[in-house]
């Protein structure tokens, strides 16, 4: 079955660099695209960052352009995001997620991983 599994997240304070990632298994992790979004108490989940499968093509909310950078390492199925200039309105669980199925689609979410930035 799919699995993601999300790490590295923890407290940080403004102005400083993250990485979290996600350990993918149970699906073709080289031929998907890969996503994160993230939520805070009481909002929707947004979309943070997505990245094709072979890594040529990545798009990422305006909120993050020129800080975040998404990324994938398809020989260990892991993917990452590498947040630098940490502001205090990231702070939120970052979740990854895969969305699988042609005529059915449906959206595979990981336990979250949660970020704080805070001084």
């Amino acid at each position: 079955q799919v699995q993601l599994v999300e790490s590295g997240g923890g407290l940080v304070q403004p102005g400083e660099p993250l990485r979290i990632s996600c350990a993918a298994s149970g699906f073709d992790f080289g031929i998907s695209a890969m996503s994160w979004y993230r939520q805070t108490p009481g909002k929707e989940r947004e979309l943070v960052a997505r990245i094709s499968a072979a890594g040529s093509t990545k798009t990422y909310a305006d909120s993050v352009k020129g800080r975040f950078t998404v990324g994938r390492v398809n020989s260990k199925n892991t993917m990452y995001l590498q947040m630098d200039s940490l502001k205090p309105e990231g702070t939120a669980v970052y979740y990854c997620n895969v969305r699988k199925g042609e005529v059915t689609p449906r959206d595979y979410w990981g336990q979250g991983t949660q970020v704080t930035v805070s001084s």
